[in-house]
């Protein structure tokens, strides 16, 4: 699997409306068929940062995401919207996915 990290600072004026600015690249790496995820969260340290999580099942889909129109179209408008270069992790792991944490079990009601 291809597991991917990436922090992207926003310019604080798009900050509140960058989830809907990705929406449709959001979308359209999900319907991907090597996709195994692609989830936003916000950081709680550092303003106006989100922080991408992102799974291809192999470096071959990894290489068609990064060659999608819908990627090129994401990377023309986005040096538009954020305040500093992304920072990134990338890199192959033997994971297929998502497994369960083993030392952290709910307890019973």
């Amino acid at each position: 699997m291809i597991f991917i990290v990436v922090k992207f600072t926003i310019r604080p004026e798009y900050s509140e409306s960058w989830l809907d600015a990705v929406s449709e690249f959001t979308a359209s790496t999900r319907a991907e068929p090597g996709n195994l995820f692609f989830e936003w969260s916000k950081s709680l340290e550092v303003p106006h940062q989100y922080v991408l999580v992102e799974g291809f099942a192999s470096q071959e889909a990894g290489e068609q995401h990064v060659n999608s129109p819908h990627f090129k179209a994401a990377m023309s408008w986005m040096p538009d919207y954020i305040a500093t270069k992304p920072e990134i992790i990338n890199a192959e792991i033997p994971n297929e996915g998502w497994g369960e944490m083993g030392e952290l079990t709910p307890s019973s009601p």
